[in-house]
């Protein structure tokens, strides 16, 4: 638990590792498009961790980044194209940034990092844990720029754009708009990132402290 606690905060690959970053900053102007992308995330993160742990007795040291990359493309596409035909609106509003997952330093960081030196299992474990961390900072970024933007929490059915729910936390004249602009999103990220390292040096501190 103290090591899926680790990776989940302080090791949080948005604001503690600092990987996936373009994509955050992009796409996380509403709910839907952050659980969107996140959920495409981790499902190609378990899976590219558990082919490529698979076949890593078997792949050339010379070649593994290239066959890294091919496996994570060929997994990206598939999911790309499951949203386009059975979610089009996460695919219109999410547009090159799901293709652009085959360049995520997240999936292809953990495949070099993790995957191909360990078991399946593990592998499987290690790609959940960093997937839900992603989703977690998206999550995270996307509920505070879109309340101070809007005021409105709100949530459509990407299958059919059915409106799940629509929660008005804010009153519309204290909203601020600029939070639904790239400035906001650096400033979300700035004090979230801020708060992870606080939190960090804050556990640190205290293991040390133990350690005497």
């Amino acid at each position: 638990m103290k090591k899926f606690f680790t990776g989940l905060i302080l090791d949080n690959p948005v604001f503690g590792l600092f990987l996936g970053i373009c994509s955050t900053l992009a796409i996380t102007i509403n709910l839907n498009n952050a659980l969107g992308m996140g959920i495409s995330v981790i499902l190609i993160l378990i899976a590219s961790n558990v082919i490529i742990s698979a076949i890593r007795k078997i792949t050339p040291d010379e070649i593994r980044i290239p066959v890294y990359i091919v496996v994570i493309a060929t997994l990206v596409k598939a999911v790309e194209l499951l949203i386009k035909a059975y979610a089009p609106a996460i695919d219109v509003a999410l547009g090159v940034f799901i293709p652009l997952i085959v360049v995520n330093c997240i999936i292809l960081g953990r495949a070099e990092a993790f995957a191909s030196k360990n078991g399946i299992l593990a592998s499987a474990w290690d790609g959940f844990t960093m997937g839900l961390g992603y989703i977690i900072g998206l999550v995270a970024m996307s509920l505070i720029r879109e309340i101070l933007a809007t005021g409105i929490v709100e949530m459509v059915n990407p299958f059919n754009d059915a409106l799940i729910f629509s929660i008005r936390l804010v009153p519309a004249e204290f909203s601020i708009s600029m939070f639904s602009q790239p400035v906001g999103a650096f400033l979300t990220f700035a004090v979230l990132a801020a708060g992870v390292a606080a939190v960090r040096d804050k556990v640190e501190a205290q293991t040390k402290k133990e350690a005497k």
